[in-house]
């Protein structure tokens, strides 16, 4: 793929998030704007400004992110880059708690997420959230629990939607006795499906399923390797082709690659104007291709 067009996202399709939330189905997840180690600011805080502008101009019109990037970092950016939104579904998510680069410690306490819920809109300059994810269940508190902290908060106004994050089918089932649950984060790509049946459960219930480390599946293989092979008959990069792969796999599939650099942003992006043939699709679709 040689050329860009101006807003190539748009050819990824649409998702109606929630049944009432229109989304391009590519979308630009947040995390890699802030520090090493998802901690602290970012090397170049105006290239991360800048990417985050030059999605939306892509056509990208949901961007994914946590109060834990950074933490706070990634929601302070994107307020600075992009509010007031325009028409930009802002979801962020809560429930990790950071004590350093690269750890990550599960809190679903009530009150806990309560405050995490009333920071975010706070630095997003936000009144209502439109998608609010728990980020990982905590095996120290009932689901049902935390969950009915974020029921309260949507039932207030601050909260539009609700979605999960690493989850299994069994505790979708048990969450939604709690609360609608519009979108699953899953780790999924097309060298990890452990989330196959996660996705098809989302494909059956009308669920955003929002595959995060979505080109990990497109890191450089061997020579002559599937992707390798079908990305050189596109003149394209691996990355690419296992993104194009993901928006062929399902219609409820909503990458979210993130980046720090504005070249890679616009290679991700212009994924969405791919179009694999039938051969190349069945090739990718044995697990470990």
């Amino acid at each position: 793929m040689t050329t860009i067009s101006a807003r190539p996202v748009t050819a990824s399709g649409t998702f109606s998030l929630g049944r009432d939330l229109l989304i391009n189905r590519l979308g630009y997840g947040a995390m890699r704007i802030t520090g090493e180690g998802i901690w602290g600011t970012p090397a170049d805080r105006d290239t991360a400004i800048g990417v985050l502008r030059r999605a939306v101009e892509l056509g990208v019109d949901f961007v994914d992110t946590a109060d834990s990037y950074g933490p706070h970092v990634s929601e302070e950016l994107i307020r600075e880059a992009l509010h007031p939104y325009d028409g930009v579904l802002i979801a962020t998510k809560g429930g990790l708690a950071r004590s350093g680069p690269g750890i990550w410690e599960a809190v679903g306490r009530p009150e806990y997420l309560r405050q995490c819920v009333e920071m975010s809109l706070r630095r997003l300059g936000v009144e209502q959230i439109g998608l609010y994810q728990l980020h990982r269940i905590d095996p120290q508190v009932p689901v049902e629990e935390s969950l009915g902290a974020l029921k309260e908060l949507q039932d207030a106004g601050k909260i539009r939607h609700v979605g999960l994050s690493e989850v299994t089918v069994a505790e979708i089932e048990a969450a939604r006795e709690v609360v609608d649950v519009v979108s699953v984060q899953n780790l999924y790509n097309v060298r990890n499906r452990r989330s196959e049946q996660v996705l098809q459960y989302c494909e059956r219930e009308g669920i955003g399923f929002i595959p995060w480390l979505p080109v990990a599946g497109g890191e450089p293989s061997e020579p002559g390797g599937t992707l390798d092979v079908i990305a050189a008959a596109h003149g394209a990069t691996q990355a690419q082709i296992a993104l194009a792969w993901l928006l062929r796999r399902s219609p409820v599939m909503l990458p979210i690659p993130g980046t720090g650099s504005i070249g890679h942003l616009e290679e991700n992006c212009a994924a969405a104007e791919l179009e694999l043939t039938n051969a190349e699709y069945a090739s990718l679709e044995v697990p470990g291709a």
